[in-house]
């Protein structure tokens, strides 16, 4: 308890006087169960993703955090500094199992919705959001089938169904049942259109177009393809359409911003290293790192692609290249976001930030008007 007390009066103490957030756009932000957790200002954005909930072999939802309880109850009591921020438990990320099984069979589907509703229950939290990394392909060494694709329609429809049910027990509460969805090949085990039905929204994960599992260098959150990009390359504004061009409302997509780069080395010189081949994958270096020893120090410099809308760093002596977000490129976003009539803005993760800057380049973008 000791530790609820101390997080939420920090946080209290420095947003007590907030205003509500606007309704126009949503901002979304993954916050991983980390000891101490970061700073959270619940005046700057609209909902606490809680990263994560695992399943386990028996379908059952499970925290491997073994302060789970402490920290859902500290992102709860949060509410009292903006009474309309949601918390949402996130179930799933990069290499979480037994998605496949736990979508099989009407009996499969039922125990996980109990399970989820339950876990509503305890937490007083305001829905759950499913980061299955992804259907019918195998990912990092996941269970995974050709029946995926309608199971998972089949999932979020149980999972919709026993969430209204639980919603009219509450007075008529609405309880929320998001995913994170990749795009581009990653969508083929999706039934999209048929999945929005059941769905608040989707947290688009528009960032990780270049990471240690692609051939060249590139912007990892590219707003729009570089001019020196070959035409099948990744881009956020390629994935939103392939999303509307599913028949996805635009009003449920939620644009992925993400507080850290990609770094590469062994880099081939041409164009300051965008687009080259390299030797090695040097890893995520959040924005704090970045800010205090990449960004024009250290022999990197600083670049802007003016058609992808995104910067990058080229060290030409260590030949070492870096992609990442940065204020800039996050208002160019946020512009996207409301010329295209999105929902709102999602973002990979808050202790990744440094003193909310980011975070605040959001808030500030999207609440101007």
């Amino acid at each position: 308890m000791t530790r609820l007390l101390a997080v939420a009066g920090v946080w209290c103490a420095t947003a007590a006087m907030a205003a509500t957030p606007s309704a126009d756009y949503r901002i979304v932000g993954y916050v991983v169960d980390n000891a101490p957790l970061p700073h959270i200002s619940a005046d700057k954005l609209d909902v606490i993703n809680y990263a994560f909930a695992k399943l386990d072999a028996k379908g059952d939802v499970v925290f491997p955090s073994p302060v789970a309880d402490q920290t859902l109850a500290s992102f709860v009591a949060l509410r009292k500094v903006n009474p309309q921020l949601k918390v949402i438990v996130s179930i799933g990320g990069w290499g979480a199992d037994y998605f496949s099984e736990a979508a099989l069979t009407d009996a499969s589907r039922q125990h996980m919705a109990d399970g989820v509703v339950a876990l509503i229950e305890k937490h007083d939290v305001d829905g759950v959001d499913l980061d299955w990394e992804y259907p019918t392909l195998p990912g990092p060494g996941i269970s995974h089938r050709p029946e995926d694709k309608r199971d998972f329609s089949l999932l979020l429809e149980t999972l919709r169904s026993r969430l209204d049910q639980l919603g009219a027990k509450h007075g008529g509460r609405h309880y929320l049942l998001t995913i994170a969805a990749a795009d581009s090949e990653f969508v083929a085990g999706i039934e999209l259109e048929r999945a929005s039905r059941s769905l608040d929204w989707f947290n688009l994960m528009t960032y990780d177009f270049h990471t240690s599992l692609t051939p060249t260098t590139g912007h990892h959150a590219g707003l729009h393809l570089s001019t020196i990009a070959p035409a099948d390359d990744r881009a956020g504004d390629k994935a939103v359409a392939q999303f509307l061009a599913a028949g996805v409302p635009a009003k449920k997509l939620n644009f992925g911003v993400a507080f850290y780069g990609r770094a590469f080395t062994g880099v081939d010189p041409a164009h300051d290293g965008l687009q080259q081949k390299y030797a090695n994958f040097a890893g995520a270096p959040s924005w704090r790192e970045l800010v205090a020893s990449y960004i024009d120090r250290s022999g990197y410099v600083r670049h802007w692609d003016a058609q992808a809308q995104a910067p990058y760093l080229w060290n030409a002596a260590t030949h070492t290249f870096v992609s990442y977000e940065d204020p800039e490129s996050i208002r160019a976003k946020m512009a996207f976001v409301k010329a295209k009539g999105l929902g709102g803005a999602m973002y990979w993760e808050q202790s990744l930030d440094r003193n909310e800057e980011l975070l605040d380049v959001m808030d500030q973008s999207l609440r101007t008007h």
